[in-house]
This record gives C-alpha cells, sequence and structure tokens, in this order.
C-alpha cells in the first residue's frame, strides 16, 4: 500500500458494517470515518444505529454529531469534510476506515467521481424542464425508445417499464449532455488513495430478519422519545427528519396514526432502502464481497486484514 493507504466498508442496513470495522481498527491501528447521510446530525442516535461509546471499544470516530438536526448537508460538503479528517489521520500515521451505507458519498470520495451539479442557467434550466414536460405524454415505448437514440447501452439494460430510471437517464443527459454509460465508464478509482474496498452481504431472508428486529430494538430503546424531542425543538421539517425511522414517527407523535403502523412503516421502508443500497454497490463500484451467511466478521476481518497487506 502507498502512504495514503483506506480502507472501506459497504453494504446493506444491518448487515454487519460497524463491528467489522472496529474489530480491523483494533488490529490495524485505524480510526473510522462515518459515511452514512444522517449519522452526521446531533440528536439521530437511535434511529441512525448511531455506534455507542462502549460499542466504540476506544476507537476514535470521525464525522458523528458534527452539524445540527436544521442544518443542510450534502454529499459536496462531505467531500470536503472527508478530505479533512483522512488527511489529518495520515498525518498522524493511522489507518482511515470509511464505513458507508449512503452509496454516493462512498462513490464521492472513492472515485474520480465528477459531481455533476455544475451550473445551469435558468433559461437552460426552463428549456430542460419544458423538455421534459414535453416527453411525460410519451409513452414506456417511446421514452425508451427516446433514450436509446443518444445512449443505447443504458437504453439495453433498463426495461421500458422501469419509466423513473429511464426519465433519469434522459434528464442525465439533458443537464450534463453526458449519458449515464459515458460516467459509469470513467468511474475509476481516485489515485489520491490506496483503496480497498470490501462489502458484507448475507441471504435477503436473514438481513430482513435482521432489519425487523433492529427496528424493534430501536423502538424498545426509546426511537419514538427521540422523534418526540426533536420535533419540540422545531426541527419537524428538516432535511436530517426525512431519515427512515424518523419521518415514520412525527405522524406518531402529532396524534395522527398509532404506533403499529408506523413500525410496519419503518420495517417496509428499511428493507427497500436495504435493497436499494446492494443494487447501488453492486451497478456503480468494485467491491470485493464478503458472505456473512458463510463468514464470522472475525473470519471476514481476518481476510481484509491479509488484503492491506
Amino acid at each position: 500500500m502507498n502512504d495514503k493507504p483506506l480502507i472501506a466498508i459497504v453494504g446493506p442496513t444491518a448487515v454487519g458494517k460497524t463491528e467489522l470495522s472496529i474489530k480491523l481498527a483494533k488490529a490495524l491501528n485505524g480510526e473510522i470515518i462515518n459515511g452514512d447521510a444522517f449519522q452526521i446530525y446531533k440528536g439521530l442516535d437511535i434511529g441512525t444505529a448511531k455506534v455507542t461509546e462502549e460499542e466504540k471499544e476506544g476507537i476514535v470516530h470521525h464525522l458523528i454529531d458534527v452539524y445540527e438536526p436544521d442544518e443542510p448537508y450534502s454529499v459536496y460538503k462531505f467531500k470536503q469534510d472527508f478530505t479533512e479528517v483522512v488527511d489529518d489521520i495520515h498525518s498522524r500515521g493511522k489507518l482511515p476506515i470509511l464505513i458507508g451505507g449512503t452509496g454516493l458519498y462512498v462513490q464521492s470520495v472513492l472515485y474520480d467521481y465528477q459531481l455533476e451539479e455544475e451550473d445551469i442557467s435558468s433559461e437552460k434550466m426552463e428549456i430542460i424542464k419544458n423538455k421534459l414536460k414535453e416527453l411525460s405524454n410519451f409513452t414506456n415505448i417511446e421514452l425508451h425508445n427516446y433514450l436509446k437514440e443518444f445512449d443505447p447501452e443504458t437504453a439495453s439494460t433498463v426495461h421500458p417499464n422501469n419509466r423513473k430510471r429511464v426519465e433519469r437517464s434522459i434528464e442525465f443527459y439533458l443537464k450534463t449532455k453526458k449519458t449515464l454509460s459515458e460516467r459509469k465508464k470513467s468511474q475509476t478509482f481516485s489515485g489520491k488513495y490506496s483503496t480497498i474496498l470490501v462489502g458484507i452481504e448475507m441471504s435477503r431472508e436473514i438481513l430482513y430478519e435482521r432489519i425487523n428486529m433492529r427496528v424493534d430494538m430501536m423502538l424498545q430503546r426509546g426511537l419514538l422519545r427521540e422523534v418526540s424531542n426533536l420535533v419540540e425543538e422545531g426541527y419537524e421539517h428538516s432535511q436530517s427528519m426525512q431519515a427512515i425511522g424518523y419521518k415514520e414517527l412525527i405522524p406518531v407523535v402529532k396524534g395522527e396514526i398509532d404506533i403499529e403502523t408506523s413500525k410496519e412503516q419503518i420495517k417496509q421502508n428499511s428493507r427497500r432502502y436495504a435493497k436499494r443500497q446492494m443494487t447501488w454497490f453492486k451497478n456503480k463500484m468494485n467491491v470485493t464481497w464478503f458472505q456473512r451467511d458463510k463468514q464470522s466478521l472475525s473470519e471476514i476481518a481476518d481476510n481484509v486484514i491479509q488484503l492491506s497487506k
């Protein structure tokens, strides 16, 4: 490894990333960097499965509890924060270990990823909106054929009935004049770090069972009280409260639905999120995967340590 080594751990929610990161940090003189979009916020502890002081086992963690719940945060800000933290960790001769469930955050710092939020003039934005409005009248087949005209490669991987994905591919092209297939080919590891990117996965049945149990545990630990406190403090409409486990409980706090209905919503949304996470990691990153069904976390940690040598 070069003088700027980095280990990154990805995987769906509830799969065991935190525990694995602790094992690696203890073995490799590492410090952990949070790559979850909502653990960055103060006060969102239980619902984000934020690591506790006891669970840290003395390992230093970064980018947790940094911002107030009403402060906006983005992938652009994360890149800035991440760079500062990694440079600090390296300066002290330690190994940074990024642990992330937010795919775009992880991708943005590991790859030569060009953030596409370039300045678009109001005139150009109006033209794009009008074009998208025109395309909204297209049938699924017509819309798919339109995508095929300028990005046949992406079109070949998307079913015509997956209208949302077809629309996103078209919108990306209209805004950037680049195709998604071109962008995907350009995504290579940044030469800035010597990166080892590993992931943990497990069978869907076991993962979903773990997610359901985790939601039950969060509610037992006082998640509803945590959400109620945040609402009382005036954070109800903040970006942070869009996190799964929080947005579903706000109606309970306001007396609009019962807790059992909310609990099932949290479980369902968490399962769907885990599925989206895996789709992102599998399609957009070159991950070395380990099966937790077949190996213990200790065995996985040993394998990752071997990769780092």
